[in-house]
């Protein structure tokens, strides 16, 4: 397959009419400065897509469900709303986890993503009774991935106790649960689902968080799967830190850091709740930040210290989290905003007199393919053909070079996503998936009958 842009964002940065010609083995084969022959499809502008380093596909059906005040009108917070997803994901069949996990990366898809993490911790029949296949939530899962064509890094969750004090596990949470023994024959399950997608697919872990999984737990986790992604939950509450600290004696940045050989194959997502000297401590690891604003700001977890940690050499993805609404656009425009509601400054990301859209989007870019260990990120030969591209209205006209990227995160003014490849994969045309009918319409259907059982 051969495209043809009239200006594609490359690693040297922008140039004007390039062909990439994709491979069967959906990699980019070549990267010619020129049209040449004929291609096989022709866009204004060409960029790598960004991969979603975090995603719970689930909460996609809730969106909108919780955004009515208590009767008492306070006490509201991310732990009021953690008991209605509860009450919410307990009642979840199979089938309508994966008709709601197509919908969520069809639209992963046409907000411009090219690939996601699913950070996916439902693994059982509600009251925690194992399926007869171990990994069948899983299954749905791959299955979503498949019908869609989005590229998928897979990452089981672990979930062992209710709290650092290793209370049990109850109510919904009983959906998560595992031993090491069963999160083993877990993961031996969702390898063998794997198998069903291309050779794009990955598979990470992720233990959920130091209140779900010991430090000894997560220690042969990460020994069992020594070159594999680790995703973790951490510091996005202060409760959770106060918990943290009051069983450890050290923030949970802190104590992690301490504990473990962090480096570029851990993505920490949230991590809204640091000092400052846990947030140098974290981007000199190496570890990926991974940061998901809309999500973050709809359930009040604060505000990431982006300035410090990036000023320190720490790198970031974007992630759509609970999915209560999918847009890269405004991941990254979020995130910017955040810094200039907490600064009182204006263009606080980017370098100095540097585009921040340019900047915002490139790093996530890079953040993004790293967090699922995926070899993309980059219009390059070798690299996993992820694409997309960018198309004005007949109202507007497509700017040149970083004011595009500004234009579309911050302004849109008639720019949209057009064109969506994943591991060279045709999905997305006109702005559309190529089975948006089918995929919406069962998720309609999945969507009015969990309403009704609530």
């Amino acid at each position: 397959m051969r495209i043809h842009a009239e200006a594609a964002l490359l690693p040297d940065g922008w140039t004007r009419d390039v062909t990439v010609e994709i491979g069967k083995d959906g990699a980019i084969a070549s990267v010619v400065r020129s049209a040449g022959e004929p291609p096989d499809h022709s866009v204004a502008v060409l960029l790598p897509a960004v991969a979603n380093l975090h995603s719970h596909t689930f909460q996609r059906a809730m969106a909108g469900m919780t955004e009515t005040r208590s009767p008492e009108g306070k006490g509201d917070s991310f732990w009021t709303w953690r008991t209605l997803m509860y009450r919410f994901l307990d009642i979840l069949t199979p089938d309508e986890i994966e008709a709601v996990a197509r919908f969520a990366f069809m639209e992963m898809l046409e907000a411009g993503y090219g690939a996601v993490a699913e950070f996916h911790y439902l693994h059982h029949a509600a009251g925690g009774d194992a399926y007869g296949d171990r990994a069948e939530l899983a299954g749905r899962i791959v299955r979503a991935a498949g019908t869609t064509g989005i590229g998928l890094t897979l990452l089981p969750v672990y979930y062992q106790r209710g709290g650092l004090d290793g209370r049990p596990l109850a109510g919904g949470q009983l959906r998560f649960g595992n031993d090491l023994d069963g999160f083993a024959r877990l993961l031996d399950g969702a390898r063998h689902h794997l198998k069903t997608l291309g050779p794009d697919a990955r598979l990470g872990l992720a233990p959920h968080s130091l209140r779900a999984a010991s430090a000894g737990d997560i220690a042969q986790l990460a020994a069992r799967m020594p070159e594999s992604p680790i995703h973790l939950h951490i510091a996005e509450q202060e409760a959770e830190v106060a918990e943290v600290e009051a069983a450890t004696g050290r923030r949970p940045v802190e104590w992690l850091l301490e504990s473990f050989d962090v480096d570029e194959r851990w993505c920490l997502v949230h991590a809204t709740q640091m000092t400052p000297s846990e947030t140098e401590a974290m981007a000199k690891s190496g570890a990926i930040a991974g940061l998901c604003p809309v999500t973050e700001a709809n359930l009040g977890d604060g505000t990431f210290p982006a300035s410090p940690f990036l000023a320190a050499g720490g790198r970031f993805g974007v992630g759509t989290d609970s999915n209560v609404r999918i847009s890269l656009a405004e991941e990254l425009r979020q995130l910017e905003y955040s810094q200039r509601l907490l600064r009182k400054a204006r263009s606080v990301l980017a370098e100095p007199g540097g585009s921040v859209g340019r900047f915002l989007y490139e790093g996530a870019l890079a953040g993004g393919s790293a967090a699922l260990g995926r070899e993309s990120g980059r219009i390059e030969a070798g690299c996993i053909a992820d694409l997309m591209s960018l198309r004005a209205d007949a109202s507007s006209d497509l700017p040149d070079g970083d004011a595009v990227l500004d234009g579309w995160i911050f302004a849109a003014n008639g720019i949209a996503v057009d064109e969506v490849w994943s591991a060279g994969r045709h999905v997305v045309e006109g702005g559309v998936h190529h089975r948006r009918d089918e995929i919406a319409a069962a998720y309609r259907a999945a969507q009015r009958a969990i309403r009704s059982r609530l």
